[in-house]
């Protein structure tokens, strides 16, 4: 890991504040599950169906690169930093997938990225300023969380938009990858029910306004 000065750090995550809210954010150049089948035979209702789920799921990738960052930020253990920074490289993937499904849908994104991404921004910094325990939970306990959430939209999903469902079973896949090597870390600890809840809560404000705005 090559160490860098706080203000480089400041400087990096304001880049990749820019990028993830406006675009132009690279991952790990894995090619877009979705490009392997055209969007065809949809209805009106639909695509407006898929669009709707991929822009929440397109928001949730949003706050992912906030936490990630938040995370890093003040994040001392160099391993940790890594795994962090090649999560976030991931995540990156998922972004950009749902960012293209949305427009292939005749779709736009959430209007309120910045502030999903403000919002995780903080709480990714609160969970690495707590300790390595609670950020390592916290990590785990998201992932098992956005786990859930994507399972629920298969089965909501149209059947026949075969594209948005092979991006949603890689991001998955991706999450569960995530969250495993959270919970075998040595230092984790499950965070207790009252945050968990706390986190589905915020979840659930989330969803609902990037659903509609």
């Amino acid at each position: 890991m090559i160490k860098i000065s706080n203000s480089d750090s400041i400087i990096c995550v304001f880049d990749n504040f820019l990028k993830t809210v406006f675009g132009n954010l690279s991952g790990t150049g894995r090619k877009n599950p979705g490009d392997q089948i055209e969007i065809t035979d949809l209805t009106n209702e639909e695509k407006k169906t898929s669009a709707n789920l991929m822009r929440v799921n397109h928001a949730g990738e949003v706050a992912a690169q906030a936490l990630y960052q938040g995370q890093i930020l003040f994040e001392r253990n160099s391993d940790m930093v890594d795994y962090f920074s090649k999560a976030a490289e991931e995540e990156a993937d998922h972004l950009n997938w749902t960012s293209s499904q949305i427009t292939k849908l005749g779709s736009r994104q959430s209007y309120l990225n910045f502030l999903w991404y403000g919002g995780a921004f903080f709480l990714g910094v609160s969970a690495s300023l707590s300790g390595e325990k609670k950020s390592l939970g916290f990590l785990a306990e998201t992932e098992r969380q956005v786990e859930k959430h994507l399972l629920g939209h298969l089965k909501v999903l149209p059947g026949n938009d075969k594209s948005s469902r092979l991006i949603v079973k890689a991001m998955l896949e991706d999450e569960a990858g995530h969250a495993h090597w959270a919970e075998n870390s040595k230092s984790y600890v499950k965070l207790p029910k009252l945050l968990q809840n706390f986190m589905q809560q915020g979840a659930k404000v989330m969803i609902f306004f990037s659903h509609k705005i």
